[in-house]
């Protein structure tokens, strides 16, 4: 069902402002891609460079010009509990820091909106590819204008999956257990170091599945409106919709989801976090 979306003070849509402040953000990754980065450590594996900050604060700036009474949550300053009543945007400035402070051109910004705790709107920016992944609810999922879908495979055999390493050490492993324990039951496999593009790739149809044992709300906020629009399936890690809040994500199509379910009941990695 179509849903009717805010505007900003400007009078234009909230996804187009999406796209446009998404945009910005690459456009400094992109032209500063390739120097030394300050590299600062969240915990393990889970970095933060100057950069990521930087563009937070270019996109706050656009969407608090435009949204000046909705709540911004960004990666690199949330704190605490992302609000659950109200309109919110939640912001992952840069989505692969690790690739991106490597020197991997892998790496995109997020911009999604979100009301009463369910996602309107998500735009995942790709600056290297010039990629703008978007979706808004009930009017479908496009890349650069053209209307996606999730990949048709029937069968695990026939299909690429995607997955990438949590910072959760029992989640990571656990999460090779899963492909150990499928393989060679698939095609082949995609660890890419960067979850909001996997997820993207789903709603694209160039991946068939994607899996991930726990993200944060500014992971896969675009991630799960893009796949649902594009006519795929987004579910926690007990087959239940996921949310900007859910312990763990598939995404895919239904007939995969119940075949990856199948495959994984009883595994460790299908157990609540908490």
């Amino acid at each position: 069902m179509k849903t009717d979306h805010p505007t900003g003070i400007s009078g234009r849509l909230a996804i187009d402002i999406a796209q446009d402040a998404a945009r910005i953000g690459g456009e400094i990754l992109k032209n500063e891609f390739g120097g030394i980065r300050n590299i600062s450590y969240k915990g393990r594996g889970n970095i933060v460079t100057e950069m990521d900050t930087k563009v937070e604060s270019a996109i706050f700036e656009i969407l608090g010009r435009e949204f000046p009474n909705m709540y911004l949550i960004g990666e690199e300053s949330a704190e605490g509990h992302i609000p659950t009543q109200g309109y919110s945007w939640i912001v992952d400035p840069l989505d692969g820091t690790r690739n991106y402070a490597s020197g991997i051109p892998f790496f995109s910004v997020v911009v999604g909106l979100v009301h009463d705790g369910e996602v309107l709107l998500g735009v995942n920016y790709d600056p290297m590819l010039d990629e703008m992944f978007s979706a808004a609810r009930g009017e479908g999922a496009f890349l650069n204008g053209k209307s996606l879908s999730v990949g048709s495979g029937q069968t695990l055999d026939q299909c690429i999956l995607g997955m990438d390493m949590s910072y959760n050490n029992n989640g990571a492993a656990n999460g090779l257990k899963v492909i150990k324990s499928i393989w060679p039951g698939m095609q082949t496999l995609r660890v890419n170091g960067s979850s909001a593009l996997g997820i993207s790739y789903v709603a694209a149809g160039r991946t068939d599945l994607y899996f991930n044992h726990q993200l944060a709300p500014w992971d896969q906020v675009a991630g799960l409106i893009l796949v649902e629009e594009a006519g795929g399936v987004a579910t926690d890690r007990s087959g239940r919709r996921a949310t900007i809040y859910s312990d763990g994500i598939i995404v895919t199509n239904s007939s995969l989801l119940n075949q990856f379910m199948e495959a994984t009941e009883g595994m460790s990695w299908r157990e609540p976090t908490h």
